[in-house]
C-alpha cells in the first residue's frame, strides 16, 4: 500500500504528499487508498474503503465515490506514480463540485 496526503490524502506503498481543500484548518481529507498486487499491470487494484468513504464523507454518494477509486486505483498511467494520484484527485475533485461543497477547493502544498 503506497501513502499519499491529498485533501485530500492518498494512500499507498511509496511515498507521501499533501494537498489540502478549503482553508487547510479544517479541511476535509480524502484518503486515496489503493490496493495494489506486486505488478506493474492493474490486475487486482481496486479503491480501499478508507478511500470510498472519505469520498462519501466530502459529500459524494457511493456511487460516484466508488466510480472515482476506481478510476484512479485502475488507471496503468499512475501505477507506481503517487504524484500522479494526488494530481488526478484534485482534478476529479476540482471539476465536480455539484457532487461535494463546492466551497471547497483543492490545493496542494
Amino acid at each position: 500500500m503506497k501513502k499519499v496526503a491529498l485533501l485530500l490524502s492518498v494512500l499507498t506503498a511509496f511515498g507521501s504528499a499533501p494537498a489540502f481543500a478549503g482553508d487547510g484548518a479544517s479541511a476535509p481529507i480524502i484518503y486515496v487508498s489503493c490496493f495494489r498486487g506486486p505488478w506493474e499491470e492493474v490486475i487486482w487494484d481496486r479503491a480501499n474503503p478508507v478511500f470510498v468513504d472519505s469520498l462519501i464523507k466530502v459529500g459524494y454518494d457511493y456511487p460516484s465515490a466508488y466510480a472515482i477509486g476506481e478510476r484512479i486505483c485502475r488507471d496503468k498511467s499512475l501505477v507506481n506514480d503517487a504524484e500522479g494520484m494526488k494530481r488526478e484527485m484534485i482534478r476529479i475533485f476540482n471539476e465536480s463540485p455539484k457532487y461535494h461543497n463546492p466551497r471547497l477547493r483543492a490545493r496542494s502544498y
